[in-house]
């Protein structure tokens, strides 16, 4: 063989190893960069994952509050209509001294007649029975308001803590889905959601 073929074959060599080298130091850098990218992403997602965990606490924190507040109330209308109770036999035991007294004094003066006097009786019981059930059946109003109210409140919290966590569960499965792969076609979905019809 002549020395220029050689030489050729030489510089051919030579090349081709020049040529791997650069291309497995491209795609060393390549890689490189393929993986900061991936750990920015871990951290994004980490962060969110964080976020959303500390939404779901503050959800969880304003239900426990919600249901001690209706607890509460519902301490606050027992206690009302046992003080509601406790009045109406008061004003019953008023009413009941005024008859009496009433009473006597009708029996010492001569000018009342025993059938007025019997009927004023009757009709104090009567007015003082129609006090207590109109302020027990305030109480019961006010307390089922009351109560109404609190499940109300709870209700909207309960809402809340579930849209966070229908929120938190949809971050997760974008933030799984291989790229490319289901995000252009959950972003698609979102778009023009009359697409899959």
């Amino acid at each position: 063989m002549e020395p220029w073929v050689w030489v050729v074959v030489g510089i051919v060599v030579v090349v081709l190893i020049v040529l791997v080298l650069v291309t497995g130091q491209r795609r060393k850098a390549i890689q490189q960069k393929r993986d900061e990218s991936h750990r920015e992403k871990a951290a994004e997602i980490r962060r969110k994952a964080e976020d959303i965990e500390l939404d779901a606490r503050e959800n969880e924190a304003r239900a426990t509050r919600a249901r001690a507040d209706a607890e509460q109330a519902q301490v606050e209308a027992a206690r009302l209509r046992q003080e509601a109770e406790k009045r109406a036999a008061e004003a019953e035991s008023l009413r009941g001294d005024v008859a009496e007294h009433t009473r006597k004094a009708d029996a010492l003066d001569p000018d009342v007649q025993t059938g007025k006097v019997h009927e004023a009786d009757v009709r104090t019981r009567r007015d003082a029975r129609d006090t207590r059930a109109d302020d027990v059946r305030n109480d019961d109003v006010r307390a089922d308001e009351a109560r109404t109210d609190d499940a109300r409140a709870a209700g909207v919290r309960a809402d809340e803590a579930r849209a966070a966590e229908v929120r938190r569960d949809g971050a997760a499965a974008r933030d799984a889905a291989p790229e490319g792969s289901h995000a252009g076609d959950a972003r698609t979905d979102r778009e023009n959601p009359r697409s899959g019809i």
